[in-house]
């Protein structure tokens, strides 16, 4: 009987008879025999619906409040918890059964996971991603992450976990957000090694205070045997002296471990060495930029944190090509460059910026805009840093969700009317793109920022197919 499994033994000895089937949190999923887990949410609350699980079939509801239902009900503290604890004993506690590694910063998470694949693979081990671009085991695809946060919620986590098993994965590295962290998504998770990239402004919505966000991600380390922590970042060093763990400190500071020096960038990559244990080391990345120089020596880390030797790590980082979505190159055939990023912070708008200016010839054009219903104070901070930088930016609409996109507009044209940056505002993102293309002259580098690896556009509560690549194939064939 599964149930001994996930119950409590006191709240078992009641209810010896329930036969677990499966387990749900949304109501519509509910199966004959499965426990429903009552999740309080931001939009909705799962204790609404424990009416509807019963009548579906539910043998059994965990729940934090009182609630009036014809199947036996188990009432806990923390109900999210609660359902990462049941997830992970229903599949049998996969994440014993490999090597766990969690990526957490503000920028940088999927090329670094992608990166310590890279590395994995070469060391001959089998390795599993869960992430942003999509969750794979070698090269096969398990889920294509577009409806789905960073981080899974504990019980698709836990099912991931399972699949990696039957895969035999040997080692899995995921994506860890701070909202996975706060809503206990990863809860019963023990990291080999968690790494720690950088944090700057976003989700301040959700966490409310640059405090709370960094109390988040920390926590990451409490749950982590071995660190990796950038602490060239003034936030890596608070975390570095208030965790137990064992922690490689990575940067390009003489006091760090593992750090990066003679950095060579161009439209190619970034040529570098790195110095540890008193050795000097060559490293080529293909992905260009100084921020990849930095996501290279956390993955570095991560696998020397892993026992991985150097040599082999480096071979790796070699190996390793470029990201979905993190400084695309889209083929145009043109006499100019249209790149696709992921950038959609203050701090990864400026990256992006800053390394196309080392190797563009001509203007650097940015297109990007603000997501809705999400950390409105950055908004007129990254059109500052637009107006700044770029030669001529492009203000348009991200996913603007229930939000007036013009209003999202205006609060980023705040911050570019701060500097004498060239711009103009076109709401439409198509549109936007099309200006993009019919405006651009010889050498240009035109940047479509924001959007990345998604293929949609969030409008109202509605998901629109939205692909820029296939947008700018379209404006060229016309």
């Amino acid at each position: 009987m599964l149930a001994s499994k996930l119950i409590g033994e006191e709240w078992l000895k009641e209810h010896e008879d329930i036969d677990i089937s499966g387990i749900a949190y949304d109501s519509r999923n509910v199966g004959e025999g499965n426990v429903f887990v009552c999740i309080k949410g931001y939009e909705t609350d799962g204790h609404k619906f424990a009416r509807m699980a019963a009548e579906n079939g539910a043998a059994l509801i965990v729940a934090q409040d009182k609630i009036d239902v014809d199947v036996p009900v188990w009432y806990v503290e923390n109900s999210r918890i609660a359902i990462a604890e049941l997830a992970a004993r229903y599949y049998g506690n996969p994440s014993e059964h490999f090597k766990l590694i969690g990526v957490t910063g503000t920028n940088g998470k999927t090329t670094i996971t992608y990166l310590i694949k890279s590395i994995i693979e070469t060391a001959g081990m089998t390795v599993g991603v869960i992430g942003t671009n999509q969750n794979i085991i070698g090269d096969k695809v398990l889920v294509t992450q577009s409806t789905t946060p960073t981080t899974p919620n504990a019980l698709e986590l836990q099912q991931l976990f399972a699949e990696m098993v039957d895969g035999n994965a040997q080692c899995v590295v995921m994506e860890v957000s701070s909202h996975a962290l706060e809503l206990e998504r990863v809860h019963g998770c023990r990291f080999d090694v968690g790494v720690f990239t950088n944090l700057t402004r976003d989700h301040l919505d959700f966490h409310g205070t640059m405090e709370n966000y960094l109390r988040a991600k920390a926590k990451l380390f409490d749950i982590s045997k071995k660190g990796v922590v950038n602490t060239d970042d003034e936030n890596g060093k608070k975390i570095v002296s208030s965790s137990a763990c064992d922690i490689l400190t990575v940067g390009m500071s003489e006091e760090c471990d593992l750090k990066a020096k003679n950095v060579s960038i161009n439209a190619r990559g970034a040529d570098f060495e790195v110095d540890y244990k008193g050795k000097t080391y060559p490293v080529h990345i293909v992905i260009p930029g100084m921020f990849s120089v930095y996501n290279a020596i956390c993955a570095l880390g991560a696998a020397l944190q892993l026992g991985i030797d150097i040599e082999t790590a480096i071979k790796g980082l070699a190996n390793a090509s470029g990201v979905l979505g993190r400084v695309e190159v889209v083929p145009t055939d043109t006499d100019y460059t249209v790149i696709i990023d992921y950038a959609h912070t203050p701090d990864g708008l400026e990256n992006i910026i800053s390394t196309v200016k080392e190797f563009a010839k001509g203007r650097v054009i940015t297109l990007f805009g603000c997501g809705g219903d999400r950390d409105s104070t950055k908004r007129d901070i990254m059109g500052e840093v637009a107006g700044r930088l770029s030669d001529f930016s492009i203000i348009t609409s991200d996913n603007p969700r229930t939000e007036d996109p013009e209003a999202i507009v205006r609060r980023i044209e705040e911050g570019m009317k701060r500097t004498d940056g060239k711009y103009t505002v076109i709401v439409d993102r198509r549109e936007a793109i099309g200006y993009a293309l019919d405006h651009a002259k010889k050498d240009d580098v035109i940047i479509l920022a924001g959007k990345g690896q998604e293929t949609y556009q969030i409008i109202g509560r509605e998901k629109h197919d939205f692909d820029e690549r296939v947008e700018v194939y379209k404006r060229l064939k016309k």
